[in-house]
């Protein structure tokens, strides 16, 4: 079974349409570990409204937080404090899709960051979109996981901008799985279209 951890360069660069494609070609499961913001329309009431499928299993979130912001601050204006070792994997005999909140290294308290629950047998999958500035933070993101041994792939999203495209690619190595057209309207359609184009490598990680 397949484990595969979505973060971004940057909030908002697609990582939760990008979860719920790989979830729909899989037909994993989908964990958001750290919620912050918007409960009333979470990320996981996203991805369950985006998928056609009848085999996944939308997981509860180890902390949701009410503002949206970086988890360590919203977590301090819930009066809470996020404990890593309180974020334990939901037990699935399916393929897990994991999204993280924000960038790779997003503070969750004054010691950890996102990137110390990415777990060893974690596929990474970084979530690019072209803005200036956005080859720095991929080549970044992708050289902090590369340094420590896990296994990156590439999704882009929005606009095509082949020299940027071609840089990043260059210059990591790393498998390239496809890229996200900017989209008129997102929905389940859409979704299991791309689902449909990427399955392939996307079974191959």
């Amino acid at each position: 079974m397949q484990k595969i951890f979505v973060t971004g360069i940057s909030t908002g660069v697609g990582k939760t349409v990008a979860s719920a494609i790989i979830t729909e070609a899989l037909m994993a499961d989908y964990w958001k570990p750290i919620q912050s913001g918007d409960l009333d329309q979470t990320d996981s009431d996203t991805v369950k409204n985006l998928i056609s499928n009848d085999k996944t299993r939308i997981l509860p979130s180890s902390y949701e937080l009410t503002a949206a912001m970086s988890p360590h601050a919203a977590a301090e204006i819930d009066g809470v404090k996020i404990d890593r070792f309180h974020i334990n994997e939901p037990k699935t005999d399916n393929n897990l899709v994991i999204e993280g909140a924000g960038g790779l290294l997003v503070p969750l308290n004054d010691e950890d960051t996102m990137f110390d629950i990415i777990m060893p047998e974690y596929k990474v999958v970084v979530v690019s979109k072209h803005y200036l500035g956005s080859i720095n933070h991929t080549l970044l993101t992708i050289g902090w996981l590369q340094n420590k041994g896990y296994d990156v792939s590439v999704l882009f999203n929005g606009k095509e901008n082949p020299p940027t495209e071609r840089i990043i690619l260059h210059k990591t190595g790393v498998p390239l799985i496809g890229r996200i057209d900017e989209e008129p309207r997102l929905d389940k359609t859409v979704v299991a279209r791309y689902a449909g184009a990427f399955r392939h490598i996307l079974e191959s990680l």
